[in-house]
């Protein structure tokens, strides 16, 4: 909740690396620091009122994970506990260690690892904010400029070496949008905040830069991923949560996907080039409290063959061999007719998700997935749509990724047309028809009670008790995070029974339903953290455990025989 309650504020774990002594041209490993350990990385984790600081635990040969009874450094606040913090991993070096802290009462600090003494203070009067900090990051590549989200579901910029101003910011409108709007902070003299945006309703739950910098993913617990491209301020994409709000993001190295994790209890795979949801996961039993790809197995292949794709996807898990027949990339014998591929070969993305229910998640987005090939004879109709034949799947079948109900090419439109015209659509890179609308389409359009009679005998019967609710709580109880609003529903707030079914949030037999390859409980407590390096995975839950995970087949951490992911609890 906000402010301090009872419950104590998410472990999170920040990372940064100093010097890379594996990659070649980096020169020698930089000396280290007296007091600082030996080692590349330092870790920075929160517990309660409390901020511990290690030397990081995997590098390639070493055969250390992290020794919690070893900080390099502790910090202990009094009247307000740490929720998030970020190294700035563009300005690290052995002379400099940047670390930013946001905190339960809406301050920030900035301060230095190793000049002890830099430490500074933002919105100290909670004058810019009074709500906790829930995410923090440099902005990329930058010294001094950071983003700071609060619980108010407001982001601020900042610049480190500005003072704050010492009345409330006044701010001038620059940029308004579906559901956003973008202040710039008036003031004679260099001040922060520089910029405040105001993005959806209810609180701004994480963020995350794009690879290239240049587009920023914002989760909100309205249940809305919107994507900015962030110097122009413009909302460049949106997708609905299926219920609740959305909990955490990231994106794929490629900067092509974005993927979400929330309330719902599902992973949510949304392309940012096509603008709609790809699949989604399911293995959760509750919320989704991180997400994060595995560049190290993500790859794309050159040459699209089964030999390529496997023998080049170094992190595999023992069992995933047996359990995942599919992702042997497209020429493998299982798999269903090659469409014409992409130029890009066979790809495979790997990501990880780690849940309030304690469970650790890894899933494979292959690409029958991303690249739908043309209708099979198993197809289901949309309910409500007249005439057409979706070509599609129904992938709420097992964990059989069937192929998904929209090709590429009409990704934003909800009425497909037939699949004589439409068989070459399942191809990516063909440009829709002109007949075909390019809109939300005829049957997203229709009112939801016309929707469901027609529907009502083949639709599923948890799509009704969805509508019932959303229609009760007056259009935006279902997905409004919980608050019940009265009167006219606010326009920033999507109404989540007229949103259901529409490109924005697909239902769920629309898009296929993935399955983890793996679904492992590894803590006592609600996972917080998941990060993959190149030889370890890492979480960490709310207890304050972190589990370093050796790779499979590299040397290293403890490698025990047997399904399992091995690991060590530290």
């Amino acid at each position: 909740g906000p402010g301090p309650g009872p419950a104590l504020p998410a472990v999170r774990l920040s990372l940064v690396r100093l010097g890379e002594p594996d990659s070649a041209g980096a020169g020698e490993p930089p000396a280290t620091p007296a007091g600082l350990g030996s080692g590349g990385d330092r870790v920075c984790f929160n517990l309660g009122r409390e901020l511990y600081f290690y030397p990081g635990c995997c590098r390639r040969g070493s055969q250390r994970s992290i020794d919690l009874n070893k900080p390099i450094d502790k910090r202990i606040y009094k009247g307000t506990q740490p929720t998030c913090h970020d190294f700035n991993q563009f300005t690290a070096a052995t002379e400099t260690i940047s670390l930013l802290v946001g905190f339960s009462a809406g301050q920030v600090q900035y301060l230095d690892l190793i000049k002890k003494d830099t430490s500074k203070l933002f919105n100290e009067e909670r004058l810019i904010d009074k709500t906790k900090v829930t995410y923090l990051k440099w902005l990329p590549e930058s010294e001094s400029l950071f983003l700071a989200s609060h619980a108010s579901g407001h982001l601020y910029l900042y610049n480190v070496s500005h003072p704050c101003a010492s009345a409330p910011p006044q701010y001038s409108l620059l940029k308004q949008g579906e559901g956003f709007s973008v202040y710039a902070a008036k003031s004679k003299a260099p001040r922060n905040p520089l910029a405040k945006w105001a993005v959806g309703e209810g609180p701004l739950n994480e963020f995350a830069f794009s690879p290239d910098g240049r587009h920023l993913a914002c989760v909100s617990q309205d249940g809305c991923l919107r994507v900015f491209h962030f110097d122009s301020m413009l909302l460049r994409g949106l997708m609905k949560s299926y219920f609740g709000g959305l909990l955490c993001v990231c994106w794929s190295p490629d900067g092509r996907y974005v993927v979400t994790g929330g309330e719902d209890d599902l992973v949510t795979v949304w392309s940012f080039t096509e603008g709609r949801v790809v699949a989604r996961g399911h293995g959760h039993k509750s919320w989704v409290n991180a997400v994060a790809f595995d560049p190290y197995t993500t790859r794309a292949e050159e040459v699209a063959t089964a030999a390529g794709a496997d023998g080049e996807r170094s992190g595999e898990e023992e069992e995933e061999e047996e359990e995942e027949p599919e992702a042997a990339g497209t020429g493998s014998a299982g798999a269903a007719p090659v469409s014409p591929l992409p130029k890009a070969g066979s790809i495979t993305y790997r990501f990880g998700s780690a849940g309030q229910d304690t469970q650790f998640c890894l899933w494979d987005l292959t690409e029958d997935v991303l690249y739908p090939h043309p209708p099979l004879a198993r197809t289901r109709t949309l309910p409500g749509t007249p005439g057409t034949t979706p070509p599609a799947a129904s992938s709420s079948r097992g964990g059989e990724p069937g192929p998904g109900p929209l090709p590429r090419s009409l990704s934003r439109s909800n009425s497909l047309p037939h699949p004589a015209g439409g068989g070459k659509a399942g191809g990516p890179g063909v440009a829709a028809e002109p007949g075909t609308p390019f809109s939300i389409g005829r049957f997203a359009t229709l009112t939801l009670q016309e929707r469901r009679d027609r529907g009502a005998e083949k639709e599923h019967k948890r799509y009704h008790s969805l509508g019932n609710i959303s229609r009760g709580g007056g259009g935006g109880g279902g997905g409004g995070g919980g608050e019940k609003p009265s009167g006219p529903v606010p326009r920033s707030r999507l109404d989540p029974a007229k949103v259901l079914g529409t490109a924005l949030c697909p239902r769920i037999h629309e898009v296929p339903l993935l399955e983890p390859l793996v679904c492992k409980k590894i803590a006592q407590e609600r996972l917080t953290v998941l990060l993959f390096l190149e030889d370890c995975i890492i979480t960490a839950c709310q207890e304050g455990l972190i589990c370093t995970w050796a790779r499979p087949g590299k040397a290293g951490i403890s490698s025990q025989p047997g399904n399992s992911p091995s690991g060590t609890v530290v």
